[in-house]
């Protein structure tokens, strides 16, 4: 990672970084400065904070206006690659470089910014190998850390623009980025002396472009952290890996006009150190005192322009703060600043955090690495014991209200019994953050053993194969905040899920126990799959369609014309030997795949690549949240033809919808999809001619039962229920074609999802009990009235059949169970949807009714509902604050407590919510206590 935009880059996307580069070529002679000539020396520090060099171009130089200059002038990303190739070029402080390309192609550029000792390559080296050392106690004593603390710098990350319409946190980065390279000044130096600053200015460059807040597949690149699935966040986390932090900033915009850092709101992630929160607390006490540097907070009404504890907190692990923080160990800090403020004030307000935050990082950055170096000290003592951090709040007036338990975890297993590729994109998800796993060489008897799901069981034997994850090691928190089974959340306030526990997305057997075990194992340093012996041309190679893993090989291969077929009954797929390639074998083996020789040629019935037509309504933006995801996973991952689909194209009948063999629906907000009662029968009739439907969530199932495809009804949810991101157990219907390979009981992850009666005319293919084995983990309330209900329905037609998930298999691509089941839905062939079932494309009259039943009191047309608790005594002040801002908010009350539901229809996060966060802030500050807020 050195010096050149371009040569990191795959040659058929070097356009962008060349264009990059020719820009910034064409401006050095203007600024005087070629990038053969040699950089100017800089002399000892002066006390004026103004002075820099003569031969490092400022920004305003460089691009040819001042940062901020109004409302619609901010930097582009040609412009942000562009300045950081001139200051390559004119400062010997700085080597730049790109971490990889975005999905459109674009370079990810970022500036390494210290003396000029710190970024010569051999010392850049030595120095972040001196951090790593910091991070394995095991092999670096306490005098060499010590000395590590004295003599080296520290790693800070500056990071801007994750959501692409946020853009002053970017403009602000090269302010700081030409300060550390061009400042003479002696703070400059203090900076430079004890850290090396890493910038990537636009972490979302195809978002900047378009103004739009997700990355160009409709992903929130700040909830894709530990899953990684774009690119973009996929590039980051290998560059952190190279250049640990232990401060990590990520600049933001949100609604209003003021700032906010920390301290952060609760909750807060228990395994987040103590030393991380003491330092973010720290250097929100450093921007309190350093943010009316130079004109701050001029914009403002009021005299206190930033806010703290509200709003964000640290406790998902998909966020640019929450992961450098439990990952590796850094202050990981969210700051936002209001949109509503002119450009040169959310400018200059980021460029003072982004400044404060250094200065109190290079101030005290021999107790911040000595400090360092204890995190992963008491990660491996906590290990070693089992024992879990306990939670904590640091918000004024809140208290735990649900603590760790006591409990000792020693040990996770993930067995190899079923979906096994899926365990094995696990094993590589925790070794790519440098988690150790090992591979068991021979059985292991675990005396007490937690099942997932809640169970336990005693004298489990772990059969050979199976993967350890022991927690005597330095990643050990890591390893809980993403194995664990319960994020055990201390106080009930979320602007995303509650749960995201690893094995239970991914529907993997996986236990964990309290016992010390030492079983014989073997690290693991690659991945395992492919094929082990070859078989003669008249035989086959086999692999069970089991995982998300497994689906992808299988439509990849669909893609390169090969023939396959699938065993109905067992979910096997099979493959002519002939066909095998040393090329297809290294793809199972990239995949996890493994394929088993037979002697037998392959059996079954034949797949056949799906045609699908992609439903984009009235005009759904392609880069929505749902819509952007099913064009990833199917799109990009499994390489499927996608077509879009108007609502026109099927109310009219249009070939761009009849010569599809499958239709996806994703979620939205529309009931009825837009379609008149002709493209209701034109649907119906599509169907029973032998195609499939495939409807997610709301929208996808709500259409459905429209047109007369279900006789699922919903039911209304009472006031105080809440799903905030959990999961559950399902048991499974295997007789459809959709649960092909599931197991009998599985694990589905509910966001709030419609609450759907079980159907009377096909097969409720995944069922919550509604017995004692009914489980859930995550924060819910009255998650009762789930008992009973179905989560996914398999509804014959004719020939064909409509598959209606209550809830979003493809959520940021990160729930592989539900992957393996669109892939089921999507390989199914025509006429297998439950033969007998249903012959004719006619509305049978339990279908009419529900398509005629009223919609639940609780729709309101909302796709995110956001809701707000408050005591029920408190209800006409908060219901005098909430009408400030709307007319339309709606309240219930429950069990002592005011449920608020704020209008959200275009489905926004709390996050992106245009007033939510003010409101909030204005209830606290009337001295309305908000219980809870669920969005």
């Amino acid at each position: 990672m050195r010096k050149s935009l371009a040569s990191r880059l795959p040659a058929r996307r070097r356009f962008a970084a060349g264009a990059a580069v020719t820009l910034a070529a064409s401006l050095l002679p203007l600024l005087n400065v070629t990038a053969a000539q040699a950089v100017t020396p800089a002399p000892a520090c002066l006390p004026d904070p103004t002075a820099h060099l003569d031969s490092v171009p400022s920004p305003e130089a460089a691009l040819g206006f001042p940062l901020g200059t109004g409302q619609q002038r901010v930097v582009t990303s040609d412009e942000i690659r562009s300045y950081l190739t001139v200051v390559d070029a004119a400062s010997d402080r700085v080597v730049t470089g790109t971490m990889a390309t975005s999905v459109l192609g674009q370079a990810l550029p970022y500036a390494i910014v210290s003396n000029p000792k710190h970024v010569k390559p051999a010392e850049l080296d030595a120095i972040t190998e001196s951090i790593k050392d910091l991070r394995d106690p095991r092999i670096t004593s306490p005098a060499k850390a010590a000395g590590i603390a004295q003599r080296g710098p520290a790693i800070v990350w500056v990071t801007g623009n994750v959501h692409g319409g946020e853009k002053s946190g970017a403009d602000a980065a090269l302010k700081t980025l030409y300060e550390l390279a061009a400042g003479l000044s002696c703070e400059v130096e203090k900076r430079n002396e004890e850290l090396v600053t890493i910038i990537v200015p636009s972490q979302n460059p195809d978002g900047r472009d378009a103004s739009r807040r997700q990355n160009e597949f409709g992903f929130d690149l700040n909830r894709d952290w530990f899953s990684r699935t774009q690119p973009e966040t996929d590039a980051k986390l290998e560059m952190l890996r190279e250049y640990p932090p232990q401060v990590y900033i990520d600049a933001h915009e949100m609604g209003g006009r003021e700032y906010f850092f920390p301290p952060n709101a609760d909750p807060i992630h228990h395994e987040i150190s103590s030393e991380v929160v003491d330092w973010i607390n720290r250097i929100g006490d450093a921007n309190k005192a350093g943010f009316g540097y130079n004109g701050a907070c001029t914009d403002t009404v009021t005299t206190e322009c930033y806010f703290n504890y509200d709003t964000y907190d640290l406790f998902f692990m998909g966020y640019g703060d929450t992961v450098p923080a439990t990952g590796f160990g850094a202050a990981g800090m969210t700051f936002e600043k209001g949109s509503s403020s002119a450009v040169q004030d959310r400018v200059q307000q980021q460029f003072n955090t982004q400044w404060a935050t250094l200065g109190w990082a290079a101030a005290n950055k021999r107790e911040v690495l000595n400090s360092y170096y204890k995190i992963w000290q008491d990660a491996l003592a906590e290990g070693a014991a089992g024992t879990l951090q306990p939670n904590e709040v640091v918000q004024p007036t809140n208290e735990v209200q649900f603590p760790v338990p006591d409990t000792n975890i020693k040990s996770y297993f993930l067995l190899p019994d079923r979906q096994l590729a899926d365990v094995r994109a696990l094993v590589e998800r925790l070794r790519k953050m440098d988690v150790e796993v090992y591979e068991l060489k021979e059985p292991v008897t675990v005396p007490t053993a937690k099942i997932f799901g809640g169970r336990t069981a005693s004298n489990i034997v772990v059969p050979e194969g199976a993967y350890w994850i022991k927690m005597n090691q330095p990643q050990k928190h890591w390893i809980q905040a993403t194995l664990g089974e319960d994020p055990y959340t201390p106080f009930p306030y979320f602007y995303d899920v509650s749960s995201w526990s690893n094995p239970l997305l991914m529907g993997i057997n996986a236990i964990y126990t309290g016992d010390e075990v030492n079983p014989r194992a073997n690290r693991v340093k690659e991945n395992k799959g492919g094929t082990s012996s070859i078989v003669a041309d008249g035989g086959s190679y086999n692999w069970k369609l089991d995982s998300a893993a497994a689906a992808k090989f299988t439509f990849e291969l669909l893609g390169k014309d090969i023939p396959l077929l699938r065993d109905l009954n067992t979910g096997v797929v099979g493959m002519r030997s002939a066909r095998l390639t040393p090329k297809l074998d290294k793809l199972a083996a990239s995949y996890g795949v493994t394929l088993h020789p037979s002697k037998q040629p392959p059996a079954g019935t034949k797949l056949t690549r799906p045609d699908v037509g992609l439903f984009a309504g009235t005009g759904i933006s392609t880069t929505s949240g749902s819509y952007g995801e099913a064009r990833f996973v199917l799109g990009d991952q499994w390489d499927l033809d996608l077509t879009t689909v108007t609502t026109a194209d099927i109310n009219d009948n249009t070939a761009r919808f009849r010569d599809r063999s499958t239709l996806l629906v994703p979620d939205g907000s529309n009931a009825t999809g837009g379609l008149t009662a002709a493209g209701q029968a034109n649907l119906r009739a599509w169907i029973a001619a032998g195609n499939t439907y495939i409807g997610l969530r709301n929208q996808g199932t709500r259409m459905a039962r429209a047109a007369g495809l279900t006789s699922t009804t919903e039911v209304t949810k009472p006031a105080g229920y809440t799903m905030v991101g959990s999961h559950l157990r399902v048991d499974v219907d295997q007789t459809s074609p959709v649960a092909l390979g599931r197991p009998a009981e599985d694990f589905e992850f509910n966001n709030g999802d419609s609450v759907l009666r079980p159907s009377t005319t096909g097969v409720n293919v995944l069922t919550y009990p509604s017995d004692d084995r009914f489980w859930h983990n995550g924060y819910t309330v009255g998650e009762d009235l789930l008992k009973g209900t179905v989560a996914l329905v398999d509804e014959p037609t004719g020939a064909g059949h409509a598959v209606l998930f209550a809830f979003n298999p493809l959520f940021r691509a990160y729930n592989e169970s539900g992957l393996h089941l669109v892939a089921n839905a999507l390989l199914a062939p025509a006429g297998t949807a439950t033969a007998g079932l249903r012959r004719t494309d006619a509305v049978e009259p339990a279908r009419a009714a529900a398509a005629a039943a009223p919609a639940p009191e609780n729709l309101g047309g909302q796709w995110r509902p956001i809701t707000i608790e408050v005591a029920a005594a408190d209800q006409a002040r908060a219901e005098a604050v909430i009408g400030k801002y709307t007319g339309d908010a709606r309240a219930s009350v429950a069990n002592g407590s005011t449920f608020l539901v704020v209008p959200n229809p275009d489905g926004l996060q709390s996050d992106e919510h245009p007033y939510l966060g003010d409101l909030v802030r204005e209830l606290r500050t009337s001295g309305i206590p908000v219980r809870s807020l669920i969005g």
